[in-house]
């Protein structure tokens, strides 16, 4: 049944199966009966990634998962009823499909309609999941153009698997049909209509179907309430600004990114300054700008990114320290100028911005859509009650290394040995860590996009597809092009590149402060016992 168990990173497995059937076995035996430290466990095509809170954990798991037995029992996986799917069979490619696996249009749909269909594992967005099928008659390939936006509730087919567009969105599965069956709704107890090993059943119909707007919109923002207390209203948002704390992890199996704060050491020092509690939400402000007026008197701290900061008020101008608490008066105003060194600075207010927590988390998440909508000119940021015990805290040092406080050319990242590794050419996996890579201004919060200017990009040993897979924060992985991306807060629960090398947990905060033009060289560790 387990073929290799691989790290992922030292806190995280990636168990790879011989089938299916195996994979949704093994996965339901650890959702189930998770193992100690078992933080997320994902389903994929042939493999189960499961994610734990240290490595003392993950070893420990390591050696419980090669001694599982798990029974793979598909009936067993599959005995509740099917969920029910209606189908208007009019899509754009539904005749290039009946071409292509030569059943025609009228065959397609009886193909599609005549068989149960499993949910194998969840996809890019919240509330997309792979449906396999019990034969490969509708086997097709991707468009060779993808679309630039997929309307919500498309029904597609795209290798041997169906699924059905959550939300609108970019795509390059072959669609077939519409539905208007809600595959994501926060509303519901269970947000995801389909989880793993939820078996499916689409039935046509002939009635033309009105999707709600919604579902072609961001709806998963949370608006920000009025405020009827102590407030930050924000005057100027700069480049970016987002509400964040420290994620919603666990739920990779809808489709759903842990997210939280790029920098967790440095929104942790914000929030400790302030007094607060580690997960209470602050302001993640990226190449400075942001400009708050406070409604009531509050305490705040700036952490991360080093900015020039100033108060504006009635009591006159002045600067305002990094690292250490300070008071912000009533009608008062904050201003971040640009970051000196680093790329994103945290504003901690003492009792936490006070919005609507989504699935369980104050965070925006801005790969799936979901939490606080990104700040404007204009919103206003409730504070919350301070409760009894928190202490405002003494002023620390920069939780920043000397590579980035300091300027220095070259800021060095400590990596682990990644799960497909042995995809690369003995020469690409010597240039990973011999070579410099250059940071590109395409990085954001779902990943660092590195160059090699001055270097050679990654060249792959094997050039077959890989299966979709769970993949970790940390995470350096190779597209085509051979230029690694290093997968930060935002990034998607799974992927389709082969990923040769982990960051470890602890140079993530580091990662997401390399700013655009940094150069970054990767330090291997050993690799896990």
């Amino acid at each position: 049944m387990l073929t290799e168990i691989h790290w992922a990173g030292p806190r995280a497995l990636l168990i790879e199966l011989e089938s299916l059937d195996a994979v949704l076995a093994l996965h339901a035996q650890l959702v189930d009966h998770p193992l100690r430290g078992q933080v997320d466990v994902l389903a994929a095509a042939r493999t189960v990634l499961a994610v734990f809170d240290s490595s003392g954990s993950a070893r420990a798991a390591r050696t419980a998962v090669s001694a599982l037995d798990v029974a793979q029992t598909k009936d067993a996986l599959t005995s509740a009823d099917p969920v029910r799917i209606e189908v208007v069979y009019d899509g754009d490619d539904l005749p290039e499909v009946g071409r292509l696996t030569g059943l025609g249009a009228d065959g397609v749909i009886e193909a599609h309609t005549g068989q149960i269909w499993t949910a194998a594992f969840g996809g890019f967005a919240p509330g997309f999941a792979y449906l396999v099928g019990e034969n490969e008659s509708l086997n097709v390939p991707r468009r060779t153009s993808p679309r630039t936006a997929v309307p919500a509730g498309s029904v597609a087919l795209a290798g041997n698997f169906s699924a059905v567009y959550p939300r609108r969105s970019p795509g390059g599965w072959q669609l077939i049909g519409r539905t208007s069956t809600r595959m994501w709704d926060l509303d519901r107890e269970q947000p995801a209509l389909l989880r793993p090993g939820t078996p499916v059943q689409y039935v046509a119909v002939r009635e033309a179907i009105e999707l709600a707007d919604t579902q072609d919109t961001n709806d998963d923002d949370a608006t920000l309430p009025a405020a009827a207390g102590p407030a930050l209203e924000v005057l100027s948002p700069g480049p970016q600004s987002l509400i964040q704390d420290l994620g919603r992890p666990g739920l990779g199996d809808l489709g759903v990114s842990a997210s939280g704060a790029a920098d967790t050491a440095s929104a942790r020092q914000a929030n400790r300054l302030v007094g607060n509690q580690p997960g209470d939400a602050v302001v993640e402000s990226v190449l400075g700008g942001l400009a708050v007026r406070a409604h009531g008197e509050l305490t705040l701290a700036l952490s991360g990114a080093s900015v020039p900061a100033q108060i504006d008020g009635p009591r006159g101008e002045r600067n305002v320290p990094m690292c250490s608490p300070f008071a912000l008066h009533d009608g008062e105003q904050l201003s971040l100028d640009v970051p000196e060194s680093g790329l994103r600075t945290y504003l901690g207010v003492r009792g936490g911005i006070d919005v609507a927590p989504v699935l369980g988390s104050r965070s925006t998440d801005l790969m799936s859509g979901i939490g606080p909508a990104v700040l404007v000119k204009g919103a206003v940021l409730p504070v919350g009650d301070v409760g009894n015990g928190r202490t405002v805290g003494a002023p620390e040092t920069s939780p920043l290394p000397p590579d980035i406080l300091e300027h220095r050319k070259t800021v060095t990242l400590h990596i682990t040995t990644g799960p497909r590794q042995d995809w690369f050419t003995p020469e690409s996996q010597a240039t990973l860590t011999e070579q410099p890579w250059t940071v590109t201004a395409e990085s954001n919060r779902i990943g660092v996009r590195l160059g090699a200017t001055n270097g050679r990009p990654l060249e792959r040993a094997r050039t077959e597809e890989l299966p979709s897979e769970g993949v970790v924060a940390g995470s350096l992985q190779v597209p085509p092009s051979g230029l690694p991306v290093l997968f930060l807060a935002d990034h998607p629960v799974t992927g389709g590149y082969p990923v040769i090398g982990v960051v470890v947990p602890e140079d993530l905060p580091i990662a997401a402060q390399l700013s655009p033009g940094t150069t970054v060289r990767f330090i291997e560790m050993e690799p896990q016992p």
